[in-house]
């Protein structure tokens, strides 16, 4: 069988580069941009995110109540039994 999984075909004239990881930054500028970023991206989407959330939530809320409500007797039913 003499071919491994991940060397099943040849690719010819492919040039890959890479950079080993010891010579990279984890977390370049984390702690100075990245809250600023979070809060430039949140305050872009939140008018078209939350609404429909709040839609959900309201529509969610309004159907429990209402099944619990109709789940219960009508005591009015009930009056004139001994």
């Amino acid at each position: 069988m003499g071919i491994e999984f991940g060397n099943l075909e040849k690719v010819r004239h492919v040039i890959t580069y890479s950079l080993s990881p010891f010579e990279q930054r984890a977390f370049p500028n984390f702690f100075t941009k990245s809250p600023l970023n979070v809060w430039r991206r949140f305050r872009s989407q939140v008018l078209k995110v939350a609404p429909p959330f709040v839609v959900a939530y309201v529509v969610y809320a309004w159907g429990t109540d209402e099944f619990q409500r109709l789940k219960r007797k009508n005591p009015a039913d009930f009056e004139n039994d001994q």
